[in-house]
């Protein structure tokens, strides 16, 4: 989706104009998704009812989207991610980086649309379909900053530490969309990051006495 404002994460070259009708095709079909939902739940939303409000076929939204909730989850910003990370200063502690990547990232994602942000993170909760695909997502998300991760610390892209971490810190993403939601959105979500993080790097904390 294209974000309705700009940021370091998510400023893209110049499109040609193939790409730019893959984009708004994509927009409508979300958007039209989103909208049918909103009106009449999940469950009653098809694939056929979306196609007709996006004005395309059912086929061009398969193109597209393999299943339904592949229209609702996003993965644009995998790649993107990815890059930012790579391009931090060397000599710049890892934690640090990845703090200022993911903390990119959210910012990126609210600031495209808040409304529809929100959906997701409902759907999540509701909807045990949504939340197992994103779980599949969010492996796949895992393997490419396990990748971005080795090469930081020096370690082999297929370490046993690496490879647990990572896993950890996908599992964190996870919990910090499935407590925003559940808490009616009311934590700052850079917030949830980092506490997230300082328990993924430094461990449980203490039990307050």
């Amino acid at each position: 989706m294209t974000p309705a404002r700009s940021s370091p994460l998510t400023d893209r070259p110049q499109l040609g104009l193939r790409e730019r009708k893959k984009i708004k095709t994509r927009t409508a079909i979300r958007d039209a998704t989103y909208a049918l939902i909103k009106e009449q739940g999940y469950d009653a939303t098809t694939i056929e009812q979306i196609a007709e409000r996006a004005e395309v076929s059912p086929s061009t939204v398969f193109r597209y989207f393999p299943t339904k909730e592949d229209i609702v989850l996003t993965d644009e910003y995998d790649p993107i991610l990815l890059q930012e990370l790579r391009k931090r200063p060397a000599d710049e502690p890892w934690m640090e980086s990845l703090r200022y990547v993911m903390k990119l990232a959210i910012g990126a994602a609210t600031e495209e649309d808040p409304e529809a942000v929100r959906l997701r993170s409902h759907l999540l909760v509701q909807v045990p379909a949504v939340r197992s695909r994103m779980l599949e997502s969010m492996s796949a998300t895992g393997r490419m900053l396990g990748e971005a991760i080795a090469e930081r610390t020096g370690r082999a892209r297929d370490s046993f530490e690496v490879r647990v971490f990572t896993m950890s810190l996908i599992g964190g993403l996870v919990e910090i969309t499935l407590y925003w939601a559940e808490n009616d959105f009311e934590d700052d979500l850079h917030g949830l990051l980092d506490r997230a993080l300082d328990v993924i790097e430094h461990g449980l904390p203490a039990k307050n006495t």
